[in-house]
């Protein structure tokens, strides 16, 4: 019996960070070698094009490299490109593109130009919904200053516009009052620190950062996480917490770039307006990845024993 195909917005989809030479061009070698290490060390694929991507500092014609190289490396079921923009024809253009190159979802923010009311909102999804594809609505209220409440949620689901929602208000509350609120739709973790509680109220995946520098054990995070086998979640998540936060700060995008670098992964810098980290942030982020490093040793180890 065939097995059932993946849901292509389950699992573990990892935000991939963009590698950037000291020139701050794009290595898209780089990049193509970085998204298949991702699915052969135990996740489920990849999201190019988010934030972490530093999708707003790319031209139009590195974005769309950016969908190819990822779909040429993992596979167009395994990519669920992020296809944020100012307008909904604009995003829409970004989903016909990610369907063209074999893309079976996209992850869009809501109009983040203005503060959108409830009724561009509707039109922003429906729009971008025409394209065909299924779209994954990140919720974001800190950047894009649009909350797509549970209620909101429930109206883009019910109107066909939606099929999942990346949460990260951090407010584990929310899982309920959307389950509460639209039953079908799927809920994807969306910030890294509250991985375990959300995996506990039934998330169906998880959009990560923290995985580009530590796949494995992020992974095995996520499986015991969503199994409800806290006996070796607990300890992970613990140890991992330190890092895992650093997803919902301001810094995020440099502070996981600087612990792939430790890792051995293809880090490098970011491109302006970021700037690096200060020197106590650093060596926070320093102290706190190799403090890790011996989990994602342990990890490979444990899933090359299962392979």
């Amino acid at each position: 019996m065939a097995a059932t195909p993946r849901i292509p917005w389950h699992g573990v989809m990892v935000a991939t960070a963009l590698p950037l030479d000291d020139d701050l061009a794009v290595d898209f070698d780089a990049y193509a070698a970085h998204c298949r290490s991702l699915v052969d060390s135990g996740c489920d694929g990849v999201v190019p094009n988010g934030s972490l991507g530093e999708y707003q500092t790319l031209t139009a014609g590195e974005r769309a490299r950016v969908v190819r190289t990822a779909v040429a490396a993992v596979g167009g079921a395994n990519v669920m490109p992020g296809i944020a923009a100012y307008g909904a024809a604009e995003a829409r253009r970004w989903a016909e593109q990610a369907a063209d190159e074999g893309c079976r979802a996209v992850m869009l923010l809501p109009p983040n130009a203005y503060r959108a009311d409830e009724r561009a909102v509707l039109a922003h999804y429906a729009e971008v919904a025409r394209a065909g594809i299924p779209v994954v609505a990140y919720n974001n209220p800190y950047d894009t200053k649009v909350d797509l409440t549970p209620a909101l949620l429930a109206r883009l689901y019910e109107e066909g516009h939606i099929v999942a929602v990346k949460e990260f208000t951090g407010d584990v509350r929310r899982a309920y009052e959307i389950a509460e609120a639209a039953p079908g739709l799927d809920l994807l973790i969306g910030s890294d620190d509250v991985l375990l509680e959300l995996a506990l109220a039934g998330a169906k995946g998880w959009v990560a950062g923290y995985p580009n520098a530590l796949p494995h054990a992020c992974a095995a995070l996520y499986r015991a996480a969503t199994a409800h086998d806290l006996e070796r979640a607990l300890p992970l998540y613990r140890a991992l917490h330190p890092l895992l936060r650093w997803d919902s700060k301001t810094e995020f995008v440099q502070a996981i770039k600087l612990s792939m670098d430790i890792a051995g992964r293809p880090g490098g810098p970011c491109r302006p307006p970021r700037q690096p980290l200060t020197p106590e942030q650093e060596k926070a982020v320093r102290v706190a990845t190799e403090a890790c490093l011996g989990l994602e040793t342990e990890a490979a180890a444990e899933a090359g024993a299962d392979a």
